[in-house]
């Protein structure tokens, strides 16, 4: 382990021939190969309705058509929340922001690690310390408001994770607002993917007719009709409140490929971009090699596992998977050796040994996380969200 973590941090203060580490999985569905996938939707700008997404890039030296079955935001949304499920376990120490929330008689939580725009979120901006003080005021928020370029140890101390996954401080009014790209990538496309259909519908065992509903203030009631207009309110199909028949209709089905990769990158350049101010050399390259060990066990937290679920009709069986250091070309070619970390326990070790070896060099590692609660707007805010208003229209009625 303490070979393997001098090697990391050689390369990651750029003071080795290793330019990065890759990740190059294969996947392949739980059917097996050339059973349909669920790509994610998205919203298309010439139909305005849902579609999926395909390019043509260049494979093998092939030009080849693609699917992207998970893209480099969500893919770092799952090393995040296999993290913060890791440090809940108490298997790791990650310093982090956590938001306690009471609404309708919920408990909730927003960290850094699952909010939109992590620890520079305006959840955060609006919150307060269990003092009762806005975070921007108090030593943790006030640290990490003030962070430059020339100096990030505050998010060392108080959220280390946004360093690996990239932030943008872009609520924060502010003449230079502090950017820091991610430093670790990660991608999942199908290829060669030909494009499927599927009948969706609903069937009502009791027959309920299906266009005589009318909204009320208590809710709705049936009445005689399909689509009129009355005095005490708007009738329309028994679907707009959950009820009737629908008949099936075509639309949109799963995709089937050739094959499924994943493809992970972890930059050393972008960790030897990062700044820690006056602190000695010894301090910088610890907390660069912690940066990139934090990085190894989010994957391998995420994707070590012999199968990964990416969502509903996307369930995929691990086939095979190499981890290697990427090291200077010769002859045109990148030089690559393997790199033995397969499971997560073998990274959180590492992590671990990364993490005693920051602190020997002076890092301060917050054991606890950050606790805040949200300032009476925002409270009012959330309470309103998990407040029932009534019944409204359906869409597409």
């Amino acid at each position: 382990m303490e070979a393997l973590y001098e090697r990391l941090a050689g390369a990651a203060s750029g003071l080795s021939a290793d330019g990065a580490i890759r990740v190059v999985a294969q996947y392949e569905p739980v059917a097996g190969v050339g059973a349909p996938v669920a790509p994610p939707t998205v919203k298309v700008k010439e139909s305005d309705g849902p579609g999926q997404l395909f390019e043509d890039r260049w494979v093998g030296g092939h030009r080849t058509r693609v699917v992207l079955l998970d893209q480099r935001q969500s893919q770092a949304n799952r090393c995040e929340t296999a993290l913060l499920e890791a440090a809940d376990l108490g298997e790791m120490v990650l310093p982090h922001l956590a938001l306690h929330v009471n609404a309708e008689g919920r408990a909730l939580r927003m960290t850094n690690l699952d909010a939109p725009h992590r620890s520079r979120d305006a959840y955060f901006r609006d919150a307060l310390d269990e003092s009762g003080a806005k975070f921007d005021d108090t030593v943790a928020g006030r640290a990490l408001r003030d962070t430059g370029t020339g100096d990030v140890r505050a998010f060392m101390e108080w959220a280390p994770s946004d360093l690996v996954f990239g932030l943008w401080d872009s609520h924060r009014k502010r003449r230079v607002q502090l950017k820091v790209p991610r430093t670790y990538t990660s991608e999942m496309v199908g290829l060669d993917p030909l494009s499927g259909k599927r009948a969706a519908g609903r069937f009502d065992k009791w027959n309920f007719p299906g266009d005589n509903v009318e909204l009320t203030v208590d809710g709705w009631r049936p009445v005689d009709g399909a689509g009129k207009k009355s005095g005490k309110g708007k009738t329309l199909k028994a679907s707009a409140v959950g009820h009737g028949m629908i008949p099936p209709v075509e639309g949109m089905g799963g995709v089937t490929v050739q094959s499924i990769e994943r493809n992970a990158t972890l930059a050393t350049a972008g960790l030897r971009a990062l700044r820690f101010g006056d602190a000695p050399k010894e301090y910088v390259r610890a907390a660069r090699a912690l940066l990139a060990a934090l990085a190894l066990v989010g994957d391998r937290l995420a994707f070590a596992a012999p199968a990964v679920r990416l969502r509903s009709g996307c369930d995929l069986l691990l086939v095979s998977e190499r981890i290697e250091w990427v090291g200077r070309g010769r002859e045109g070619v990148a030089v690559t050796e393997p790199l033995e970390l397969e499971t997560a326990g073998q990274a959180l070790e590492l992590f671990e040994f990364a993490r005693s070896r920051a602190e020997e060099a002076g890092l301060k590692w917050s054991k606890e996380p950050v606790r805040l609660r949200p300032n009476a707007q925002v409270q009012q805010a959330i309470e309103r969200s998990f407040r029932l208003e009534g019944i409204g229209e359906a869409e597409g009625e």
